[in-house]
């Protein structure tokens, strides 16, 4: 029943929203209907600040019109912004709490740690390309989207404020860092495109539980750009 009420809020607020909000809005609600609660996003809290994270800021100016359109869009350096379906999922099965702490590796555009901090987690991300770094340091400041972003190889972890309740890599990587589980709290939650950094991956969700013992789940065929540093030796 409680899911029932979530869809039909969602589709009342495409409804209001185009007489109500920016066309900017409309599309972010638009993108949360059919892409999102469309398909197998249950997770309210999820849907409600995919619904608010401004995605087209997050991009060129000359995409911003397919911003909302479900698919990865080139940021430069070689990288891509994740397709709001992705970013979604991959925030949903990583269960975030409010004051919990996460670690991202591969901050990028920015748009997935600003999805977690927008659900009051505290958010340290890691962006081993200096420039993408920088670009998003002064996007944060300029916004006031409180995440702390590192230029480091992220293979390494963020040593000086572990442990973590989660850590989400936002890049194909073939195997799990070593440091990045070590850093993983007992009872925290990691998922990682695993598998080719060529071709496809596994969306792979490790549970690491109170004896440190690491149990795996796997949630479909995705398709990320390669994790880079000392992942690809």
């Amino acid at each position: 029943m409680k899911l029932h009420w979530v869809v039909l809020s969602l589709l009342i607020s495409c409804w209001i929203t185009p007489i109500l909000a920016d066309d900017w809005e409309s599309k972010r609600m638009e993108m949360v209907r059919q892409d999102l609660a469309g398909r197998d996003i249950r997770d309210f809290e999820v849907l409600r600040v995919m619904g608010t994270v401004p995605r087209h800021l997050f991009v060129p100016k000359d995409l911003q019109s397919i911003a909302y359109a479900d698919r990865p869009l080139p940021i430069g350096e070689g990288q891509t912004i994740s397709q709001p379906y992705i970013v979604a999922l991959m925030t949903q099965l990583l269960k975030i709490k409010p004051g919990m702490k996460v670690l991202e590796i591969g901050t990028g555009s920015g748009y997935q740690a600003a999805v977690l901090a927008a659900l009051d987690a505290t958010v340290y991300s890691i962006e081993i390309r200096e420039k993408l770094a920088s670009r998003v340091k002064r996007f944060f400041q300029k916004n006031n989207i409180a995440v702390m972003v590192k230029n480091a190889d992220g293979y390494h972890g963020w040593k000086e404020h572990a442990p973590f309740d989660r850590i989400i890599i936002t890049a194909a990587a073939n195997h799990i860092p070593r440091p990045l589980l070590n850093q993983l709290k007992p009872g925290g939650k990691l998922i990682v495109p695993l598998g080719s950094t060529r071709f496809y991956q596994t969306l792979t969700l490790v549970h690491m539980d109170a004896q440190r013992k690491a149990s795996v789940e796997y949630h479909g065929s995705v398709r990320f750009v390669p994790m880079v540093g000392k992942a690809q030796n």
